[in-house]
């Protein structure tokens, strides 16, 4: 067996020509790359999608059509739209969780210059000398 050729066609088993569609893009040392998106789009689906798309932007196809395939073998109701779902609920809930942050924050600041205000009105000459008493042998225990 010639080692030479692609995984798709080794999945299919057949010839890989010299201008094989697949091979750019399916490995032969990642067979399970191609069986993934086989399973999923086909085979003969696959290469006619890579032939339709520009060739500068078939390498980012051949990744996306593996991931997506990836997401819907995992998920098989929602694929991708699942994973999509759940990360748009996260970016709402780290939303909604820093707007209450914030407004924490801005209530915290907003009570800060009624704290100063507060503490400015205290006197500064204040006769709490009068409660203190003179020494260790003044002070009266407690408890007894």
């Amino acid at each position: 067996m010639i080692s030479s050729r692609c995984a798709a066609c080794k999945n299919q088993r057949r010839r890989c020509p010299s201008d094989c569609i697949f091979s750019p893009y399916f490995p032969a040392n990642d067979p399970q790359r191609f069986a993934i998106v086989h399973r999923v789009y086909g085979g003969s689906n696959v290469g006619k999608m890579l032939q339709q798309i520009p060739i500068h932007v078939r390498a980012q196809a051949a990744d996306t059509l593996y991931f997506e395939a990836q997401c819907r073998i995992q998920d098989p109701v929602y694929g991708c739209a699942g994973i999509i779902s759940k990360l748009h609920q996260q970016i709402q809930n780290a939303e909604s969780e820093l707007a209450e942050i914030q407004t924490q924050i801005a209530f915290h600041k907003s009570q800060i210059p009624l704290a100063e205000a507060n503490f400015n009105l205290l006197p500064e000459h204040s006769n709490m000398g009068q409660f203190q008493q003179e020494g260790p042998s003044s002070q009266t225990p407690w408890f007894n």
